[in-house]
Protein backbone atom coordinates (compact mmCIF):
# COMPACT_ATOMS: atom_id res chain seq x y z
CA UNK A 1 0.00 0.00 0.00
CA UNK A 2 2.70 2.69 1.25
CA UNK A 3 5.99 2.58 0.27
CA UNK A 4 8.65 3.38 2.74
CA UNK A 5 8.52 7.19 1.18
CA UNK A 6 5.51 7.88 2.29
CA UNK A 7 5.68 6.35 5.42
CA UNK A 8 8.92 8.77 6.09
CA UNK A 9 7.05 11.86 4.90
CA UNK A 10 4.11 10.85 7.05
CA UNK A 11 6.28 10.64 9.86
CA UNK A 12 8.73 13.43 9.58
CA UNK A 13 4.65 15.34 9.16
CA UNK A 14 3.70 13.97 12.49
CA UNK A 15 6.77 15.07 14.51
CA UNK A 16 6.72 18.32 13.00
CA UNK A 17 2.72 18.76 14.11
CA UNK A 18 3.73 17.93 17.80
CA UNK A 19 6.80 19.85 17.75
CA UNK A 20 4.57 22.92 16.87
CA UNK A 21 2.14 22.14 19.26
CA UNK A 22 4.57 21.87 22.12
CA UNK A 23 6.69 25.02 21.24
CA UNK A 24 2.97 26.55 20.79
CA UNK A 25 2.86 25.62 24.53
CA UNK A 26 5.93 26.56 25.98
CA UNK A 27 5.37 29.97 24.13
CA UNK A 28 1.85 30.52 25.62
CA UNK A 29 3.61 29.57 28.95
CA UNK A 30 6.33 31.95 28.65
CA UNK A 31 3.90 34.95 27.68
CA UNK A 32 1.89 34.01 30.44
CA UNK A 33 4.89 34.23 33.07
CA UNK A 34 6.80 37.41 31.73
CA UNK A 35 2.86 39.39 32.10
CA UNK A 36 2.74 37.69 35.60
CA UNK A 37 6.21 39.45 36.28
CA UNK A 38 5.53 42.87 34.45
CA UNK A 39 2.47 43.03 36.81
CA UNK A 40 4.44 41.82 39.80
CA UNK A 41 7.09 44.61 38.92
CA UNK A 42 4.29 47.19 39.11
CA UNK A 43 2.44 46.62 42.36
CA UNK A 44 5.89 46.93 43.61
CA UNK A 45 7.47 49.97 41.94
CA UNK A 46 3.98 51.62 43.07
CA UNK A 47 4.48 50.86 46.16
CA UNK A 48 7.79 52.17 46.63
CA UNK A 49 6.36 55.15 44.65
CA UNK A 50 3.78 55.12 47.59
CA UNK A 51 6.05 54.77 50.43
CA UNK A 52 8.23 57.23 49.58
CA UNK A 53 5.50 59.78 48.91
CA UNK A 54 4.04 58.92 52.54
CA UNK A 55 7.64 59.19 53.79
CA UNK A 56 8.60 62.11 52.72
CA UNK A 57 4.70 63.66 53.74
CA UNK A 58 5.55 62.44 57.14
CA UNK A 59 8.87 64.02 57.72
CA UNK A 60 7.05 67.66 56.03
CA UNK A 61 4.25 68.25 58.55
CA UNK A 62 1.80 65.85 56.35
CA UNK A 63 2.79 67.82 53.42
CA UNK A 64 3.42 65.80 50.52
CA UNK A 65 5.68 66.43 47.67
CA UNK A 66 4.08 68.62 44.66
CA UNK A 67 6.58 67.05 42.29
CA UNK A 68 8.41 63.82 41.97
CA UNK A 69 12.15 65.77 41.77
CA UNK A 70 11.94 66.63 45.62
CA UNK A 71 11.43 62.70 46.59
CA UNK A 72 14.75 62.08 43.56
CA UNK A 73 17.01 65.14 44.62
CA UNK A 74 16.46 65.11 48.44
CA UNK A 75 19.58 63.95 50.57
CA UNK A 76 19.20 61.25 51.10
CA UNK A 77 16.54 60.35 48.30
CA UNK A 78 13.16 59.05 49.36
CA UNK A 79 13.19 57.55 45.53
CA UNK A 80 16.06 56.41 43.12
CA UNK A 81 14.13 57.01 40.13
CA UNK A 82 11.83 58.55 38.34
CA UNK A 83 9.22 56.15 37.22
CA UNK A 84 6.90 59.10 35.70
CA UNK A 85 9.50 60.15 33.42
CA UNK A 86 10.48 56.79 31.74
CA UNK A 87 8.84 55.51 28.67
CA UNK A 88 7.79 52.35 30.26
CA UNK A 89 9.03 50.02 32.74
CA UNK A 90 8.25 46.27 31.77
CA UNK A 91 5.44 46.52 29.58
CA UNK A 92 4.04 49.31 32.15
CA UNK A 93 3.75 52.76 32.20
CA UNK A 94 3.34 55.51 34.67
CA UNK A 95 1.39 57.85 35.38
CA UNK A 96 -0.08 61.23 38.71
CA UNK A 97 -3.21 62.18 37.49
CA UNK A 98 -2.93 64.02 40.90
CA UNK A 99 0.55 65.21 42.31
CA UNK A 100 0.23 68.13 45.04
CA UNK A 101 0.54 69.19 48.98
CA UNK A 102 -3.01 67.30 49.55
CA UNK A 103 -1.95 64.29 48.10
CA UNK A 104 -1.70 61.96 45.23
CA UNK A 105 -3.21 59.68 43.23
CA UNK A 106 -0.87 57.50 40.15
CA UNK A 107 -1.78 54.30 37.99
CA UNK A 108 0.89 52.22 36.70
CA UNK A 109 -1.31 50.80 33.05
CA UNK A 110 0.19 47.99 30.58
CA UNK A 111 1.62 49.76 27.26
CA UNK A 112 -0.33 46.96 25.38
CA UNK A 113 -3.63 45.36 27.37
CA UNK A 114 -2.98 41.74 27.65
CA UNK A 115 0.00 41.32 26.15
CA UNK A 116 2.38 43.17 28.46
CA UNK A 117 0.00 43.41 31.43
CA UNK A 118 -3.60 42.41 32.27
CA UNK A 119 -3.85 45.07 35.24
CA UNK A 120 -4.05 48.57 35.84
CA UNK A 121 -3.10 49.35 39.56
CA UNK A 122 -3.70 52.33 41.00
CA UNK A 123 -2.28 53.86 44.37
CA UNK A 124 -3.54 57.01 46.26
CA UNK A 125 -2.74 58.77 49.07
CA UNK A 126 -2.87 56.84 51.76
CA UNK A 127 -0.97 53.84 50.18
CA UNK A 128 -3.91 51.53 49.12
CA UNK A 129 -3.28 49.97 46.27
CA UNK A 130 -6.17 48.95 43.90
CA UNK A 131 -6.69 46.37 40.50
CA UNK A 132 -8.80 46.40 37.72
CA UNK A 133 -8.36 44.53 34.62
CA UNK A 134 -7.13 46.59 31.64
CA UNK A 135 -10.34 45.88 29.26
CA UNK A 136 -11.94 47.70 31.56
CA UNK A 137 -10.41 50.78 31.49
Amino acid sequence: MFNNRAKSFVTIMVVVALSALLLRMAVHRIIIYKIQQNQLLAQVNLKLFSTAMENYAQNNKNVYPASVDLLIKHDPPYLERDYLAATSVRGYEYDCQRLDPAGYNCTASPVNCQLTGKTVYTVSTGGLILAENCDQK
